[in-house]
């Protein structure tokens, strides 16, 4: 009876020495006060995604359920283009125009 054990070893994966250089570049990049902070950031925007993908997925769910595909979220129509149109991107459009 041969039970087959996952590998430690993963091929191409960082192992104990490359991961100890990544965290000496990181303390030296952010500082040791820094990191904890970064990572508590990191972990807050990993649960809005993850609560944004689960949104998604229960519409789409509910859209498979009833198959109504056209009624589409009414929050649509709330948005609003906020990015500002530089002067260089004119320039460039107008010099690609000419041309």
């Amino acid at each position: 009876m041969v039970a087959e054990i996952a590998p430690l070893f993963i091929p191409g994966a960082p192992g104990g020495p490359e991961l100890l250089i990544i965290l000496f570049i990181a303390i030296l990049l952010f500082g040791a006060n820094k990191i904890p902070k970064l990572a508590r950031s990191t972990g807050e925007a990993m649960g809005e995604f993850q609560k944004g993908r689960e949104k998604v997925e229960t519409e789409l769910e509910e859209m498979r359920e009833t198959g109504d595909f056209d009624d589409l979220d009414e929050d649509d129509d709330d948005f609003v283009d906020t990015e500002p149109v530089t002067s260089e991107e004119s320039e460039t459009q107008t010099e690609t125009e000419t041309n």
